[in-house]
């Protein structure tokens, strides 16, 4: 069967449409899913020990 025509490209054009906004959406979720990842994060304000590996031994 041969589809041709201006139906055919109003489909094909609607699908694109479609996958677009499937596509934006995912990317959409993903990266509220990374902020929400980041802001659960437990991170210390300062270290226990400022002077911790201030002091490096170079010779072997």
């Amino acid at each position: 069967m041969d589809i041709s025509g201006i139906n055919a490209s109003g489909v094909s054009g609607a699908l694109e449409i479609k996958s677009a906004l499937l596509a934006k959406n995912m990317q959409e979720q993903q990266g509220k899913a990374a902020l929400q990842l980041l802001e659960s994060a437990d991170i210390p304000k300062t270290s226990s020990n400022p002077g911790l590996g201030s002091i490096i031994n170079t010779y072997a």
